[in-house]
């Protein structure tokens, strides 16, 4: 009877090892989730890469991941969400376009909540270009401004792509 519940028992010891590949199982749909999140704006990015990283921290005990690597991560992640919003803003700024377009960019983003994933692309496009035409500019001007914010757009998913892949080559670095 004791070889068969030592047996059993050693069905569920988890080595060091096994906690890690685990643990990295475990955190691969985050992270992936989160990359594709980068570029399809309906999820929430850096946010789920960074979730799949305290997945697997919490698998293995946090042996391979500090304080400083997550505290590191909160600030890339802090810093994608920034980018997020000003590089429209920026974006319709470089079009030449006024404040209240940049504005209306940003608050433009919030389509997202309504029109799901293509409100962020269209939801800032829309937004300059009412912005604009609310401050008295011509309709070319309000669409030269609407394109600036889209480039802006476009410019901020660059730029969080490149954020995402130095979070997963950190995060590959602490664990290998």
């Amino acid at each position: 009877m004791q070889a068969i519940v030592d047996w059993f028992s050693s069905l569920y010891t988890v080595t060091l090892a096994n906690s890690h590949v685990w643990g990295f199982l475990a955190s691969l749909p985050f992270i992936i989730g989160g990359l594709i999140g980068t570029v399809f704006p309906a999820l929430p990015g850096t946010v789920l890469i960074f979730v799949g990283f305290l997945i697997y921290g919490m698998m293995t005990g946090f042996d391979s991941l500090s304080v400083w690597f997550f505290a590191g991560q909160t600030v890339l992640v802090t810093l994608s969400y920034l980018i997020e919003f000003l590089a429209t803003a920026f974006g319709v700024k470089m079009f030449g376009g006024s404040k209240a377009a940049a504005w209306g960019a940003v608050f433009g983003s919030l389509l997202v909540f309504v029109l799901g994933p293509i409100g962020i692309i269209v939801g800032p496009l829309i937004g300059a270009i009412i912005g604009e035409l609310i401050m008295g500019e011509q309709i070319k001007q309000a669409l030269h401004s609407g394109f600036g914010s889209f480039l802006g757009f476009m410019g901020g998913v660059i730029a969080n792509l490149i954020i995402s892949g130095l979070m997963i080559a950190w995060f590959g670095w602490q664990i290998l």
